[in-house]
């Protein structure tokens, strides 16, 4: 199928010259002798570029050209002007207008720019493909009635500039959930710069964030640009930012809130425009209480709240999580698509989740990767997610030491114990830490390894 050109001029030898030219270099060609034609033929026939004379009478080629993109933003337009000046194609690219070519007309300058708008049409196209893969990639699955209360705030707050605040437990997918309200924002087309607050040293925080000077480091020798520079005109992420200390937090306060620095090492100062979106797994209202987090700070993020919710309060969007992520590695991994019992199913529907969809993902890889069968069954299953298979439940235990070594049945049975007791104290780890008899810390480091080892 070749492209298709619409020739807008009042002259009848223009349309005619220029129309056997295009036709002879495999172009479909229309014609149209005025603006108001050339209306109706767009609205018809949908033609894929457009050149247009701007002096004709009646409806002008400046008119038209603001009616076609008032009606079809993405058909490019060239503009033919036989009395060309610098206020026109000025007035003319703020419209929309793709280039603008003065008469008497060189066809070659005609092609190359026809050839240009085609391809930059084609690349918005692939543009606009890649944008919609990457928020059906980045989409919220679910259906339960927490998951639609997040869409709803995530599509209500996407496209305006606001600051927002995310909360929720680790491994929820608040991440997940900032990417989305940049890839639905204004912003979309611009940077997305993540900051992980826990893993830069304080050292570096400066330079990470503001950049530097060649020089302005003993060792350094080149430019370094920091993450504001390099999100300018889009969205800043910080993960975690409760774990950012009160110095960092202090020295950042000031740049969100004028959004101008200096890099190290220059006394020049740099405007930037970004938006910016923070996640945190701890009560910050709490953390302010205890003196950890900087109140100012808090009220400067916390424009507009979002709570993710945990797994566990959303049981019923299980099935379609397993489903994705079997699809999911079934792609990456090239293997056969595989599918989970209904036994299998109620076994993790059962499941407190304490590392939530991460925990989730974790376990339905290894699955999808060690799993023999086509049919995942819950016999499949690890013992902290199968209750059959838990030592409770078992009669002198002999059924869990036929999978392994004493060590191996310790830590079944270790997981089972955590998962109890986090149930038993509403998955608060400072009381479920005190009922087992060690640390917070101590807890939440082997509810990872828990979370990586399944």
């Amino acid at each position: 199928m070749f492209p298709s050109v619409l020739i807008v001029d009042d002259e009848a030898s223009i349309r005619q010259s220029l129309s056997g030219i295009l036709s002879d270099d495999g172009f479909d060609v229309l014609t149209a002798a005025n603006g108001y034609e050339a209306l109706k033929i767009i609205e018809t026939e949908s033609p894929d570029i457009v050149l247009l004379d701007i002096w004709m009478q009646g409806m002008d080629g400046i008119e038209t050209l603001k009616e076609i993109k008032k009606e079809n933003p993405s058909i490019p337009v060239i503009l033919i002007s036989g009395h060309g000046n610098i206020e026109t194609a000025v007035k003319a690219t703020k419209m929309g207008a793709f280039d603008l070519i003065e008469k008497p007309l060189s066809i070659d300058k005609v092609i190359l720019a026809i050839n240009n708008a085609l391809d930059f049409r084609r690349l918005e196209e692939e543009n606009k493909y890649l944008r919609k893969k990457t928020i059906e990639k980045h989409s919220i699955t679910g259906s339960s009635p927490q998951v639609q209360l997040l869409r709803k705030q995530i599509a209500k707050a996407a496209p305006s500039d606001a600051w927002i605040l995310i909360s929720g437990e680790n491994g929820t997918g608040k991440e997940l959930v900032a990417r989305t309200i940049h890839n639905l924002s204004n912003r979309a087309g611009n940077a997305w710069v993540d900051v992980n607050c826990a893993a830069i040293p304080e050292a570096m925080i400066e330079s990470e964030l503001f950049g530097q000077e060649k020089g302005a480091v003993s060792d350094n020798q080149v430019k370094k640009l920091g993450k504001f520079e390099i999100a300018n005109h889009g969205t800043l992420f910080f993960d975690e930012i409760s774990d950012m200390n009160l110095s960092t937090q202090a020295k950042i306060l000031r740049v969100l809130q004028e959004q101008q620095f200096q890099r190290l090492g220059s006394s020049r100062t740099i405007q930037v425009n970004v938006r910016v979106i923070a996640a945190t797994n701890k009560d910050l209202e709490q953390e302010i209480k205890e003196g950890r987090f900087r109140d100012d700070l808090y009220f400067r993020l916390n424009v507009i709240p979002i709570q993710v919710p945990p797994l566990r309060q959303r049981l019923e969007d299980i099935p379609m999580l397993v489903d994705t992520f079997l699809s999911e590695f079934s792609q990456q991994g090239r293997i056969k698509p595989k599918k989970m019992s209904q036994e299998a199913m109620d076994c993790l529907m059962s499941y407190h989740w304490p590392g939530n969809v991460r925990e989730l993902r974790n376990l339905i890889e290894r699955l999808s990767i060690m799993g023999g069968r086509k049919v995942i069954d819950a016999s499949d299953l690890p013992p902290a997610y199968n209750p059959s298979s838990s030592p409770s439940a078992m009669q002198d235990g002999n059924d869990l030491f036929a999978v392994g070594q004493l060590k191996e049945a310790s830590k079944a049975f270790e997981a089972v114990f955590i998962q109890k007791k986090l149930s038993e104290h509403n998955n608060d780890l400072t009381k479920a830490a005190e009922a087992i008899g060690v640390t917070v810390e101590t807890l939440r480091k082997k509810i990872k390894h828990m979370n990586e080892t399944t």
